[in-house]
């Protein structure tokens, strides 16, 4: 589990006004929430103290405090501003203890934590992701399944191109005797790669339905996946354009989190369409879980696995982005990516 980047803790709707939020985020207790004045804010979900969960105590909209002794914290920075047991005569500065702080930012209706590596001061490095928009007037929704399997796991099949037909087979997406061979073409990109703009597969309904709806104009895709689990598509039609910033997010070792915000500007006026979308999106996403269920029954058993060829080509790269990533930390050495140019795949779906 990569330190030293921004992962989604939790949705904003998560979080109600005076709420202290627990979470777990790669094996760190966070409490989460929000000051009356906006801020969001992540704490580490232990009092300096006794240890005792912080999210066990209380939250005045600027303050929290320790259900067990009574200390209290200032939300936005963890320093403590009180411990009530103190008489006149103790000589110990409240002011100079703090609780574990981490930075905390709102971003497209999502709390996003920066994790930092062991040791270090803590300071983000950049803000945290964005899902890209195109225009002024758009609609958004998310999208959030908790699987029961290790990050990679989920990372390798976010990004796997050949479990469509099989997996998302139905006859809103597209049917599983419609595979056929496909070419795409990848870029390097900072801690990443990308898949290059291409015309969507024929043998899906939505993009059909994207091409139909849009006219004359050409329909393109372009996907980046960038570490440590951010998947980025972007479907563009003349004027009109779909976006979607899909992360799995490693709770535990054994847990993680799909979390899926997406934003588009077409069919705005059509009466339920975000409804509409919102089942078809959930069918998907649920489809994806229960894959994850199942794969979790065979891999109790420590399987040999093995990735083949290109349609497992973009696993391959991540596992050794991530080595590349962890090998520079280490070393000092500059990151070696594993794509040294441009590079065409293919594979049958």
């Amino acid at each position: 589990m990569l330190t030293g980047f921004w992962y989604r803790a939790l949705r904003s709707e998560e979080v109600r006004p005076r709420q202290l939020v627990p979470v777990m985020l790669i094996e760190v207790p966070l409490v989460c929430g929000r000051t009356d004045s906006g801020q969001a804010f992540a704490m580490r979900d232990n009092c300096p103290h006794r240890g005792i969960p912080l999210s066990y105590g209380w939250f005045d909209g600027q303050n929290v405090q320790c259900s067990y002794h009574g200390w209290k914290f200032d939300a936005c920075s963890a320093q403590c501003v009180e411990i009530p047991s103190l008489t006149r005569d103790d000589k110990l500065d409240p002011n100079k203890i703090r609780a574990g702080h981490f930075h905390c930012e709102e971003r497209d209706g999502y709390l996003w934590v920066f994790i930092p590596d062991p040791g270090t001061s803590g300071e983000a490095n950049a803000p945290a992701p964005v899902l890209p928009t195109f225009s002024e007037n758009y609609r958004r929704t998310h999208l959030w399944a908790e699987l029961p399997s290790n990050v990679d796991h989920g990372i390798i099949g976010l990004m796997d191109p050949a479990h469509g037909p099989f997996v998302h087979s139905a006859w809103w997406w597209r049917k599983r005797d419609s595979i056929h061979e496909k070419e795409k073409h990848f870029e390097h990109i900072p801690l990443g790669f990308r898949m290059s703009a291409h015309v969507p597969s024929k043998n899906s309904a939505p993009y059909k339905l994207l091409k139909w709806y849009a006219g004359d104009a050409d329909v393109t895709t372009t996907i980046d996946f960038v570490l440590p689990n951010l998947r980025y598509e972007t479907i563009r039609a003349g004027k009109y354009w779909f976006a979607s910033l899909t992360t799995v997010t490693p709770i535990t070792r054994d847990r993680c989190r799909i979390d899926v915000a997406a934003a588009w500007n077409i069919f705005l006026h059509v009466p339920l369409a975000m409804t509409i979308a919102r089942h078809f999106g959930k069918q998907f996403v649920e489809q994806d879980r229960q894959t994850m269920v199942q794969q979790a029954q065979g891999l109790k058993h420590n399987p040999s696995l093995m990735l083949i060829d290109d349609a497992d080509k973009p696993a391959k790269w991540y596992f050794q982005l991530k080595a590349s990533h962890l090998e520079s930390k280490r070393t000092g050495q500059p990151f070696k990516h594993p794509l040294a140019g441009p590079v065409t795949l293919h594979w049958r779906s």
